[in-house]
């Protein structure tokens, strides 16, 4: 069973950014590390990375991303472009004083982190991926190659695409709805080899059909997962799909990034069952081109997603000696 999270003495700030206002928790006090979360997420799911980076040394801030949490949520898909969220975080780092940090993401985090560092290696001198790996910009629009990989069904990607109808399904019942994604691609609650898989849909149907019934993963306790719960229903998803709906608009805007390496340090965590290792394989193994700054890349045996919840202790021990290692 998963044990209690740790309690945190943290500090939450609202700072002004492009979005209007990012909500973050900050706990230690060292070199910065900013923390980036991912879908369907918010600062919360960093709550066992944030006191292990404090007490290691570092100033450990974990950020609600535009959409998320406290944080603005603009109107639109266009308002989530990766060019609007690198300038949150530069504007993060900037209004805690500093003038560079480590940056460490995870799912759509990494994403964001890694483009991050790629725009602004004037700011973020070293990027952590966890579970989603590094792939530069490049062939069709990402919209075509997700409609292809669906075959006769859809995958989630396109599932988000329209505006209101994952919300649809979703925000009805949000506890319930989270409960099952995130069992749904934990390595001890993930449906068995050769069930439907829940990244695609069925025409016509739900995600939610496919998502393990009434087995919460290890990680998540029922106080943990009515924490996510609670967040959710208070904002909404809209603003969180929001960041799928913009990849289409990423792709034209860093048009000019295609095939481009990121040169920083560099580290990488994956999931051995997770879906965004195993369908990456080709992104891990192209790393001496497109990372040629990588100082770390791990598999972690029977872990899923959720890489950093599911597998703190190691996820912990990683970034700290990564994190030592790297030049002043």
């Amino acid at each position: 069973m998963s044990q209690p999270a740790p309690a945190l003495d943290v500090v939450h700030r609202l700072v002004r950014t492009p979005a209007g206002r990012i909500h973050l928790v900050e706990q230690g006090a060292g070199p910065l590390v900013l923390l980036v979360h991912g879908f369907p997420e918010f600062w919360y799911s960093w709550r066992r990375q944030l006191p292990a980076l404090a007490a290691a040394g570092y100033r450990a801030v974990a950020v609600d991303v535009r959409g998320y949490g406290r944080s603005s949520k603009p109107e639109g898909s266009a308002a989530y472009r990766m060019l609007d969220l690198i300038e949150d975080n530069v504007a993060v780092v900037r209004a805690l004083g500093e003038e560079t940090a480590v940056i460490v993401g995870h799912d759509w985090g990494a994403t964001i982190a890694a483009n991050s560092a790629l725009l602004r290696p004037d700011v973020f001198r070293a990027v952590g991926l966890l579970s989603v790996p590094y792939a530069p910009r490049g062939g069709p629009r990402p919209s075509e190659v997700f409609a292809r990989m669906g075959g006769e069904e859809e995958l989630y990607v396109s599932y988000f695409q329209e505006p209101g109808r994952a919300e649809a399904e979703i925000e009805p019942d949000v506890r319930g709805w989270l409960a099952g994604l995130y069992a749904a691609l934990s390595a001890d609650t993930m449906p068995e080899p050769g069930a439907p898989d829940p990244h695609f849909v069925s025409r016509g149907g739900r995600m939610r059909d496919r998502f393990p019934a009434k087995r919460l993963p290890a990680w998540l306790t029922e106080d943990e997962l009515d924490v996510y719960a609670a967040e959710f229903e208070r904002t909404g998803l809209s603003g969180a799909l929001n960041r799928y709906r913009a990849m289409d608009r990423d792709w034209e805007d860093l048009a000019d990034f295609d095939g481009a390496p990121i040169t920083q340090p560099s580290l990488f965590l994956g999931g051995a069952r997770d879906a965004s290792t195993t369908w990456l394989a080709d992104a891990i193994d192209a790393y001496p081109v497109t990372l040629p700054g990588l100082r770390g890349s791990h598999i972690l045996d029977d872990c899923g997603h959720w890489i950093q919840q599911e597998r703190p202790e190691e996820v912990n021990r990683h970034l700290i000696d990564w994190l030592a290692r790297l030049p002043e």
